[in-house]
């Protein structure tokens, strides 16, 4: 059984302040990939790897932010990312906290106003 998210989108208003923000968050190298009309900047995928693959997108007349989805990527420790989040540019909505048997998570806002959730077992 697959898992139940299969891509997602970050949509931005200004695609190099977001690509530095995720690249230097999660120490990942995005790829750009070529769709008309539209400037996508893919995460790592690995096609029989854990997780769904997804890619920042800007498209003319979509505004970034005051989204209802919220993604969360996981982490090692995800207080680790919310301060590097913090210190990029980003802000840390809701500092790591414990959500018992399941880890711990922590909210950030990215450059473009858009809210993620970190997570991590530790």
């Amino acid at each position: 059984m697959n898992n139940p998210v299969g891509w997602f989108e970050i949509y931005v208003q200004e695609m190099d302040r977001a690509k530095a923000f995720y690249q230097t968050v999660f120490d990942v190298e995005l790829t750009k990939l070529e769709s008309p009309g539209l400037e996508m900047w893919a995460f790592p995928m690995q096609p029989d790897g854990y997780g769904a693959p997804g890619s920042l997108v800007k498209m003319p007349g979509f505004a970034s932010g005051d989204n209802s989805v919220l993604i969360y990527f996981s982490c090692a420790d995800c207080g680790v990312q919310a301060t590097l989040a913090a210190n990029s540019g980003g802000r840390i909505h809701k500092e790591k906290m414990s959500i018992g048997q399941y880890g711990h998570i922590a909210l950030i806002v990215d450059t473009e106003g858009n809210m993620i959730g970190l997570h991590s077992m530790q």
